[in-house]
């Protein structure tokens, strides 16, 4: 399946999605200007094994986070809506975008495409209790937390697995420890 190297960093889930609807890629949400700790690991494990590309909203908001970003994460890659490709009704987002816009602006960024062959798969999860039976939420969480990839359903966390670029070695070592 093709993708996207670089983890996208947007601003919400909306934007999230809107980037998922364009290409199927990783994505990180910052959640506004107050940009939590552990996302911030996050942001960081990513722009140090795959690179990042920031992808904010073209308002006052989007570029104060941008630049937060870029002070921290000066090789960062950027991705830009115009304000017109970005507004419905007066709200300005890149949720409001058309999948094509988005694809355009992430190649404008010069995105690097791949073909992803996962490495992991929900086999893996479900033999070592990470997906299909009870605590499995509680243990991806914990194991989530240990590589770096934060949280997320089965099937997130699984996506995480594979896009993050997690060695099978790591995965087994720090699993084998739930």
């Amino acid at each position: 399946m093709e993708s996207i190297a670089e983890v996208i960093v947007v601003e919400g889930r909306d934007d999230q999605a809107a980037v998922k609807r364009a290409i199927d890629t990783e994505t990180i949400a910052t959640h506004g200007y107050g940009i939590k700790k552990s996302t911030w690991e996050l942001i960081e494990r990513a722009y140090n094994t795959r690179g990042i590309i920031i992808f904010t909203d073209p308002d006052f908001a989007g570029e104060e986070i941008r630049k937060k970003l870029k002070a921290k994460f000066p090789n960062a890659k950027d991705a830009y809506l115009a304000r017109e490709d970005a507004t419905v009704a007066g709200d300005i987002g890149i949720e409001n975008a058309e999948p094509a816009v988005i694809l355009e602006a992430l190649e404008k960024a010069h995105c690097t495409k791949m073909n992803i062959t996962p490495e992991f798969t929900m086999q893996d999860l479900m033999r070592y209790g990470l997906a299909g039976e009870a605590g499995a939420s509680d243990k991806r969480s914990r194991l989530g937390k240990v590589l770096g990839i934060g949280y997320g359903n089965s099937t997130a966390f699984l996506n995480k697995l594979n896009q993050y670029g997690i060695a099978r070695n790591e995965f087994e070592e720090e699993a084998g420890k739930l």
